[in-house]
């Protein structure tokens, strides 16, 4: 007979995953096979899925954020799903034509720009461009669907009734969670809305966000939903751009952030020990390179289970 092996492993419950996945600077650490420049993007998903820390999966989710500028189509999340195993979930951010309730003064909204969104947190629009491909596609992959609403034009009191409004329109099933980046929207009245209709708050490090333990504070510290949502995107304090040009080209950790893996330990257990999932998504502009920042995370929650081989 042989002797057990130990192998280290999550609960099924926790799954960690990186903003996207297609990065050169990864090369030599998350990916090993040679691609052709045209095709790296279309083909490394599959690689990704498939690479291991102390011998298990370290990524079980992956976030699409590219499908919060276009929906996608079927044909691309068949794709993706054609990667990757049985147990791994695809988060997708919705389209932004969904959540932003005015267009900014910015090129690439054309004449838009400047202007009111009347497809702002349009139910109908978002089933039939959004909800149907994926569930189409996606299938028993799909993740949770991001709905990320900037930090303007979100004032608390004309903004939760029109989410309120929404969230009741949608069909039942799927993982809905919301990300704001208004910190004034946070408190009881959107903690309770959230709570009626089983949808997540997403806890986000981000630039202008209050810390994760305090977002969770101020609900009260209790989730929402049958799960939990955890993006770990900038640091506090700086820019979208400014991480850009600090962490880029994303091949090493620049600057590990104690307190927020601590946070996001804290919310992981807690989530946990009350029987709910986790989905865990990491940017590279959190602290220069999303692979290590999730092995840092992975590691104090490892337990050694006897496997015979």
């Amino acid at each position: 007979m042989s002797e057990p092996v130990t192998t280290l492993t999550l609960p099924e419950e926790i799954r960690f995953g990186t903003s996207s996945w297609a990065y050169e600077g990864w090369k030599g650490m998350v990916y090993h096979k040679p691609y052709p420049r045209s095709r790296f993007t279309k083909d490394c998903l599959a690689e990704y899925a498939a690479y291991t820390y102390q011998g298990a999966p370290l990524f079980r989710t992956v976030g699409l954020d590219h499908t919060f500028y276009q929906p996608p189509t079927v044909g691309q999340l068949a794709q993706y799903v054609a990667q990757v195993p049985t147990g791994f979930r695809i988060c997708s951010k919705v389209w932004e034509e969904l959540t932003i309730p005015a267009y900014a003064p910015h090129a690439r909204y054309g004449s838009k720009a400047g202007t009111a969104n009347a497809r702002f947190l349009d139910h109908s629009i978002f089933e039939d461009l959004v909800l149907r491909p994926s569930q189409e596609a996606l299938g028993d992959h799909a993740g949770a669907f991001i709905f990320e609403f900037q930090r303007w034009g979100l004032e608390p009191t004309r903004f939760l009734p029109v989410l309120d409004r929404f969230l009741s329109r949608l069909p039942q099933g799927p993982h809905y969670a919301v990300e704001i980046r208004n910190p004034a929207v946070l408190g009881s009245p959107y903690h309770e809305l959230l709570n009626q209709y089983g949808v997540a708050h997403v806890y986000n490090h981000w630039s202008a966000m209050p810390p994760l333990e305090s977002q969770h504070r101020a609900l009260g510290r209790t989730f929402t939903a049958r799960f939990v949502v955890i993006r770990l995107l900038t640091p506090l304090g700086l820019s979208h751009a400014e991480a850009v040009r600090k962490f880029s080209p994303y091949d090493r950790l620049v600057q590990p952030l104690p307190q927020m893996r601590l946070d996001t330990l804290a919310l992981i257990r807690q989530a946990t020990a009350e029987q709910r999932s986790v989905y865990v998504l990491v940017n590279n502009r959190a602290e220069g390179n999303a692979p290590s920042t999730i092995q840092s995370l992975v590691a104090p929650l490892l337990s050694a289970e006897p496997t015979t081989g």
